[in-house]
């Protein structure tokens, strides 16, 4: 085969092999048709291929705007979700799938549409026949409006169907509606209203296009005003005491009128008196006498119609005692007394104006009947009616109990007792006072009204007896003692003859002043000594005459009662009665207090001087001088030796002192001298110091002296001692 031959065969070949597989990919998007989605649903197109194994796939929107959902691919298929659908879904979407060199693309088309709600069917005030009301078909939330038709029928008769084609302008949805105005007649009753909504998405020039419908069914409910209001008597309109009536009232109306019986009273009001159609009234009295009122009455409107009732009264008469109305006291007794007169065996009955209990007993005899209430209570506050029977006629009285009580005098409380210059508050109480809106009370001081208060209404919601009180707040002084408070209470009620309308309670002012300038007197003086005499005097002023108390003040701070007179008296000080004494004024007001404090001087004494081991030592011994006074806990020793110059000072330590390897020249006078505040005392001694053996023999003529001397020194220093302390007991100092 020729070489060009070949060549063409190849060619031919391949372009068969392209044309092949060119046939065999390809692409379809379902669903096919447009898709009409209401928004807020979800929509799904799936772009699936055939003829490629591993395709590659892309979606976008015809005029590349967001695509506005997911999109999922896997394998062969690609699938767009928009979920929910919106405004931004309304257009046409392309899927594009690649297959090496090729590319294929399918496109469909999603339009929106909102229409998520029946009808509401409302109409204009209530339906009444004969009325012009106005019927409103409301279709919430339309999209595409312009595409919306509305029917309104009554049951199958069209009233009024409605295009909307202007044009949309901006996407949004639209509550759309159409209303109908007509006029209710009674065969209207039980007729349905129909809204019926067609929303037309699909183009006008399709075939078929595509409709959503809704539709709502509302009965009508026409009402018919209340007429014809008719009153049926029995008997007669005018009767006689005693006897009794039935009337009967009808109305028409729809819905069926309730019946409202009332009587007209004097001043034109009406006394309501039952709300059934028949009307039974017994045991008439001339004073049931007048215009009775029958209203029918619905919902839209009401009729009335009128009866005159005349009574005629009886040839006996009926007497009630005592007058009305009767003033009783709670806890009282009363006794009512019905009297019959023309009558020779009457017949008697006794209720309440308002069928409660009677809460009494009744006991008749002749012409007469009483009721006896006792004790009076609340449930007695009522108006008792006595019916008397003669023959076929019958007559009744009524008298009326009102309750009151108003048992006792107020009661004055202070908050506090009385003191110049402190607030206190002063409590009026009105025990157990019905009605406490009638209740005035007054508080005086002498004849001058200090407050008021008669406003106790807002508590009337509790009958029952209740405590009222007036409370005020003042600032006593002492001008105000002997003044009387004056507590008044009164009862006005009108038309009521019980005794007392008015009580009262008094109290005497006494003003306490509060103890003060408290003033303490020492006779002699605050600083005594030992085994002296001292008199305390307390002085303080208040309103009552101040108690005085004498206390001592301990070392804790608290006090140890002493003495309840004004003079406290020490006839002879110890040591022990050192410290703070403290006095109080105190009366009913309050507490006043002073204190001053007792200095005791103690005298040093039983002073002891003595040498350990001994006065007399070898020399090289160790020996100890101590001096000690015991009975004064703060004084001052001193330890000194005699010498040629004078006295030396030894350094001691709390009275003691130490001699160690002692000296022939240690030996000699020691003198302890013992000073307090209130004097001194001296004690003296003669340590003797001997010699070692070798020098027994030796005796020094100096030291002899000294003794001698020292025997003489001591005596004129007890002398010494003795005088200066006879001295200072009598309040001198001067040397003797």
């Amino acid at each position: 085969m020729p070489q060009k031959m070949v060549m063409i065969l190849r060619t031919s070949n391949l372009l068969w092999l392209v044309f092949a597989a060119s046939q065999a990919f390809k692409v379809e998007i379902s669903p096919e048709a447009k898709i009409f989605a209401q928004i807020g649903d979800s929509v799904s197109l799936t772009c699936s291929t055939t003829g490629c194994d591993f395709p590659i796939f892309s979606w976008r929107s015809q005029i590349d705007s967001p695509l506005n959902g997911k999109v999922k691919s896997e394998g062969n298929k690609s699938t767009l979700t928009m979920d929910p659908v919106s405004f931004d879904n309304e257009c046409s979407y392309l899927c594009t799938a690649i297959c090496g060199d090729e590319k294929l693309e399918k496109e469909n088309q999603v339009e929106i549409y909102s229409l998520p709600k029946d009808p509401e069917i409302y109409w204009s005030g209530t339906l009444e026949v004969g009325k012009t009301a106005t019927i409103i078909c409301l279709i919430p939330d339309v999209y595409p409006s312009d595409r919306l038709e509305v029917e309104l029928l009554k049951d199958d008769s069209l009233l009024k169907n409605q295009e909307f084609l202007e044009g949309m302008g901006l996407k949004s949805l639209k509550n759309m509606s159409l209303e109908v105005t007509f006029t209710p007649v009674i065969e209207d009753i039980g007729k349905t209203f129909v809204c019926r909504a067609k929303l037309n998405i699909g183009q006008t020039d399709e075939a078929d296009p595509v409709t959503r419908e809704r539709q709502t069914t509302k009965e009508l409910q026409v009402y018919i005003s209340p007429k014809n209001t008719v009153i049926l008597v029995s008997h007669s309109t005018t009767l006689q005491e005693g006897d009794s009536v039935t009337m009967v009232c009808s109305s028409e109306g729809l819905p069926a009128p309730k019946i409202f019986w009332s009587k007209k009273l004097d001043n034109g009001n009406l006394q309501p008196l039952s709300e059934n159609a028949t009307l039974t009234l017994i045991a008439m009295r001339v004073e049931d006498s007048g215009t009775y009122v029958c209203e029918g009455i619905n919902l839209i409107g009401r009729d009335r119609k009128e009866v005159e009732l005349v009574v005629q009264g009886q040839l006996f008469t009926v007497e009630l005692s005592p007058d009305s109305p009767v003033a009783a006291q709670i806890g009282d007794s009363v006794v009512l007394t019905c009297s019959v007169t023309g009558c020779e065996s009457p017949s008697f009955s006794w209720r309440t104006q308002i069928d409660s209990p009677l809460s009494g007993k009744v006991r008749s005899e002749g012409t007469k009947s009483t009721l006896t209430l006792s004790p009076v209570s609340l449930e007695n506050e009522h108006f008792y009616l006595c019916a008397v029977t003669c023959g076929h006629e019958m007559l009744e009285k009524e008298i009326q109990v009102k309750l009151y009580s108003f048992p006792s005098d107020p009661e004055i409380e202070m908050s506090d007792r009385l003191v110049n210059g402190n607030p206190v508050t002063v409590s009026c109480k009105v025990p157990d006072v019905y009605p406490f809106d009638r209740l005035e009370i007054e508080l005086l001081k002498g004849e001058s009204i200090m407050m008021m208060k008669k406003d106790f209404v807002q508590d009337m919601d509790r009958q029952s007896p209740e405590t009222k009180s007036l409370e005020m707040t003042f600032i006593p002084t002492t001008e105000d003692t002997g003044k009387v408070l004056v507590c008044r209470a009164k009862l006005n009620i009108d038309k009521m003859e019980f005794e007392p309308k008015q009580r009262q309670s008094t109290q005497t002012l006494y003003v306490n002043v509060a103890p003060r300038d408290t003033t303490i007197l020492v006779s002699p003086s605050s600083t005594l000594e030992e085994c002296s005499f001292v008199n305390l005097t307390c002085f303080s002023d208040g309103l009552l005459a101040p108690n005085i108390l004498w206390s001592k003040k301990l070392k804790n701070g608290d006090l140890q009662l002493l003495s309840e007179n004004t003079t406290f008296t020490l006839m002879s000080t110890k040591l022990k009665d050192a410290g703070i004494y403290v006095c109080e004024g105190i009366n009913q007001a309050g507490i006043s207090r002073n204190e001053v404090e007792l200095i005791i001087q103690v005298v040093p004494k039983d002073m002891q001087l003595t040498a350990f081991p001994s006065e007399s030592i070898k020399e090289g011994d160790t020996v100890t001088i101590s001096c000690t006074c015991g009975n004064v806990s703060e004084t001052w020793i001193i330890l000194k030796k005699k010498v040629e110059t004078g006295d030396k000072m030894l350094n001691s330590i709390d009275g003691t002192y130490t001699i160690r390897e002692a000296q022939l020249e240690d030996a000699g006078v020691y003198v302890c001298e013992s000073k307090s505040e209130a004097g001194s005392q001296l004690r003296s001694l003669i340590l003797d110091v001997k010699g070692r053996e070798k020098n027994q023999g030796y005796f020094s003529s100096e030291l002899l002296v000294m003794y001698f001397a020292c025997s003489l020194v001591i005596p004129a220093i007890g002398m010494t001692a003795y005088f200066a302390r006879r001295a200072n007991m009598k309040g001198s100092y001067d040397l003797v």
